[in-house]
């Protein structure tokens, strides 16, 4: 079992999952952690290490799941014994073996069929017989599983229930309580320690141990309330009765045996005797304290001599003294009393044990004491009113029958707190009493500030005012106000000039054509001086001039098309037109104003509507409509399984 100093963790075992369950979860981490493609083309060494690897990662993966299981049960034989019958009264010692030596045996049987599957895939020729026998072996595991589901459901139960145990330290101070059934051992326990135990007026409130904590002496001790114990033979005690009977046995503590003597319980006190007697072999080498509780509602002087002789028969055959306690747990009297009392005989009683085994040799030799008598140029020093108050004289305070006056005395005198400042300097030990209230030097830096005042400050200050005075004179003589409205004035007309400008620059910005990149015109002759230059070297100039006259007739158009001659068959319109092309002239300029008011602006919506195209062309899109998000992580790249070394495209 885990553990830490004594205490046992059980609250840390694992949860065990049912059979159906763990198989699952094992088959399912085959499935994820191991290569799932293979293919017949493959060499045969490669499909048997394939089918090998599952049957032994299966393999590796029961045997995990049990070994942690088998680890993190305690074994009965290696806790402590308190522990060991806990555990036998509560969950039965062979059931819990038994549970736990089957699930080592299925661990062992489950590495033998990953041994012999894996020895026979060895000889197998095909990939479909490595795939059968890789089945038959993990069928085989899970089959054997399977058997496992009753002693798991089992394990399961017992960590349930290990984990809602109390935390007891059987090694530390303990005080445990004991008695019948409602004869105020909860309510004795809620009152010394910080528990919280549920307190019924009837029998068996109590089913099973509870612990609370207390400090006494500054020490921790843990206080264990126990179920209440009938008095019959052993053998018919039931499960919570044998709790109380296994922390009396094995757990070194002080003992506090509850006697109800006002009977309230529904138990007499002859039968709560006869109950004491019968397990007094049970407080053997402990301290014993009986408490004689509910006193509130029937005092000690009420009993009757039968009853006393009754209580006085607990006192004999003990082998120590055996201290009784009247107490109420309703009025709380004599509670702190036993409460005290027993953790006194049991500390007493541990410091005696540890001087037997010789544990305290090992403390004593890591002490030096320093011994011998005190040195004669030091003796002691008792002040004169300590030594006055041992002799039994007048009190050290008082000195010619005067008391000194104290501060809150005074304070209440000159005007109570808030205005009384209190005299700090009043019993400083000085070497010269005047000095107490000089003023303190002030430090800053470790250095005295005053060392650093200058004795001659006084005449240089009245020179820097007169020093200010002429200047402030000499700054009246200057026009400054005059100079301060020109430069505001230019500086208006600045910010005009560059206002212009930045706006000049914003407007060439919108219109230059942003898509379209700058090019340099080529220096261009005029027509005149190219037709001078052909005719000078004698070639016809006129030529030229004709040419450039049919290209300004071909580049008139918009869309740069030849216009139709004019046919003999051709109206003129008045603009000198032919009908067909006054007709195709107007429909084009229809067709471009779309309902618009005018020319003017439908050319405005051309040159939108142009522009707002050529963004498109800049993002590649087909037109106004086309909408399509590009897809940055395609699936067939970034979906599916990941091989070794598939990476380099993700």
């Amino acid at each position: 079992a885990r553990r830490t100093g004594a205490m046992y963790k059980f609250k840390e075992i694992q949860t065990i999952p049912p059979a159906k369950q763990l198989v699952d979860i094992v088959l399912s981490k085959t499935n994820r952690k191991t290569p799932t493609v293979v293919h017949p083309g493959f060499k045969i060494t490669r499909i048997r290490n394939f089918y090998m690897r599952k049957v032994k990662f299966c393999q590796t993966t029961y045997g995990e799941k049990f070994g942690k299981i088998l680890e993190d049960f305690p074994k009965i034989d290696d806790i402590h014994p308190f522990y060991a019958d806990l555990c036998n009264v509560l969950y039965d010692r062979d059931h819990y073996k038994l549970a736990l030596g089957q699930v080592n045996a299925t661990k062992k049987i489950v590495d033998s069929i990953a041994k012999d599957y894996v020895k026979m895939m060895k000889f197998a020729d095909s990939l479909y017989k490595c795939k059968m026998l890789k089945r038959a072996a993990l069928g085989r595991m899970c089959t054997s599983v399977k058997k496992l589901s009753g002693s798991l459901s089992y394990l399961e139960e017992v960590r349930q229930h290990l984990g809602r145990l109390p935390s007891i330290n059987p090694a530390t101070r303990t005080l445990i309580l004991t008695g019948y059934p409602n004869v105020g051992k909860s309510s004795f326990m809620n009152i010394v320690t910080q528990a919280n135990v549920d307190v019924q007026p009837y029998a068996f409130t109590t089913k099973s141990l509870f612990v609370g904590h207390l400090d006494y002496n500054y020490v921790r001790w843990q206080v264990i309330d126990t179920p209440g114990i009938l008095d019959h033979p052993l053998e018919d005690r039931n499960t919570i009765e044998m709790t109380a009977i296994t922390a009396l046995a094995h757990l070194p503590a002080a003992v506090l045996f509850f006697v109800d003597i006002s009977e309230m319980c529904g138990y007499p006190i002859p039968v709560q005797v006869a109950l004491f007697h019968s397990i007094k072999p049970l407080f053997r080498n402990r301290p014993l304290l009986i408490i004689l509780n509910k006193t509130d509602i029937r005092k000690m002087s009420e009993l009757s001599p039968e009853e006393r002789a009754l209580l006085d028969s607990m006192k004999e055959g003990a082998e120590e003294s055996v201290h009784f306690f009247e107490t109420s747990c309703a009025t709380r009297e004599g509670v702190d009393a036993a409460r005290n009392k027993g953790c006194d005989l049991l500390l007493g009683r541990r410091v005696e044990q540890k001087v037997k085994q010789g544990k305290a040799d090992s403390l004593r030799s890591r002490l030096h004491i320093a011994g011998g008598a005190p040195p004669a140029n030091r003796p002691p020093y008792i002040p004169e009113s300590v030594a006055r108050a041992k002799a039994g004289e007048a009190d050290a305070d008082m000195e010619d029958g005067k008391q000194e006056k104290l501060e809150r005395d005074r304070m209440e005198e000159l005007g109570g707190a808030g205005v009384y400042s209190v005299d700090l300097w009043k019993r400083a030990i000085l070497q010269d009493p005047s000095w107490k209230y000089d003023v303190v030097p002030e430090i800053m830096d470790g250095k005295n500030i005053y060392d650093f005042v200058d004795p001659d400050i006084d005449k240089k200050l009245a020179e820097l005012e007169r020093e200010e005075e002429l200047l402030m004179q000499e700054a009246a003589l200057r026009n400054d106000e005059g100079v301060l409205k020109e430069f505001s004035k230019t500086q208006h007309v600045l910010d005009e000039l560059h206002s212009r400008m930045r706006q000049r620059r914003l407007e060439r910005k919108l219109a230059k054509n942003r898509n379209h990149a700058p090019t340099m015109r080529k220096g261009r002759l005029k027509a005149e001086e190219v037709e001078e230059r052909l005719n000078k070297s004698g070639k016809d100039g006129s030529k030229v001039r004709a040419r450039s006259a049919s290209k300004k007739i071909r580049s008139s158009s918009l869309l740069g098309k030849r216009k139709r001659e004019a046919s003999g068959g051709a109206v003129e319109d008045a603009g000198g037109r032919t009908g067909s092309a006054a007709r195709a002239g107007s429909a084009r300029s229809m067709s471009r104003m779309k309902g618009m008011p005018s020319e003017e602006v439908a050319q405005s919506a051309e040159k939108q509507r142009r522009k707002k195209m050529r963004l498109h062309q800049k993002l590649g899109k087909r037109g106004e409509a086309d909408k399509h998000i590009p897809d940055w992580k395609p699936k067939h790249l970034f979906s599916g399984k990941r091989g070794i070394g598939k990476t380099d495209r993700r």
